[in-house]
């Protein structure tokens, strides 16, 4: 298949994203397959993780679409809707989850990557949350992995300069998250955030 055509962003908010969960999780059970995530993912946890994006008004998920296929897809919500997992870290050290909007994971086919769609995701997130006013930051988390790791393909190239350049650093923040991980069932792991000053709209 050619994958050279056009890419239409489309966003949906709250109850809207619901039409399109199955295009989701189907994204996120295949590209968090990949290393550094590992996820062995299925349909059941998918519903459970993303039902929090459909109950939140003021969420968001950017899809990109290649004619009606999804090919890419990114979310995102107020850190005070997200689940007590991410917001008690972010309290304990002393930032109020209240002004904080949550940038969740970006997923995109292979065969798309380096054309600026990632790009794309973050700019529509932000623009979003300053839209809807009164954050302080951006954030997301990513997952530690240690750079020893067998598992590391040859090669790999982590998100570190990319997330830099647009404008994120990384915390000593930490949550832990369990997923099902290939080849060693449900895992604990360590996430780090990383956060952005949110600057008001001129």
């Amino acid at each position: 298949m050619n994958e050279n055509g056009p890419i239409i962003l489309k966003s949906l908010h709250g109850r809207d994203i619901e039409d399109h969960l199955d295009d989701i999780a189907r994204l996120r059970i295949q590209v968090f397959r990949e290393w550094p995530y590992l996820y062995d993912g299925d349909a059941a946890y998918e519903a459970g993780y993303l039902r929090t994006y459909t109950q939140a008004s003021r969420s968001i998920a950017v899809l990109a679409l290649e004619g009606d296929r999804v090919v890419g897809a990114s979310t995102g919500l107020p850190m005070e809707d997200e689940t007590e997992a991410f917001r008690l870290p972010l309290q304990a050290a002393g930032i109020d989850p209240a002004t904080l909007f949550y940038c969740g994971e970006s997923v995109l086919l292979p065969g798309y990557r380096g054309r600026g769609i990632g790009h794309a995701f973050f700019d529509a997130r932000e623009t979003h949350a300053r839209r809807l006013g009164g954050f302080e930051w951006c954030a997301f988390a990513a997952v530690d992995r240690d750079r020893d790791d067998p598992r590391r393909p040859d090669g790999h190239r982590d998100n570190d300069v990319f997330w830099h350049k647009r404008g994120y650093r990384r915390s000593d923040i930490t949550l832990q998250l369990p997923w099902k991980e290939t080849g060693r069932g449900e895992t604990a792991h360590a996430l780090t955030f990383w956060l952005h000053p949110l600057e008001a709209i001129k």
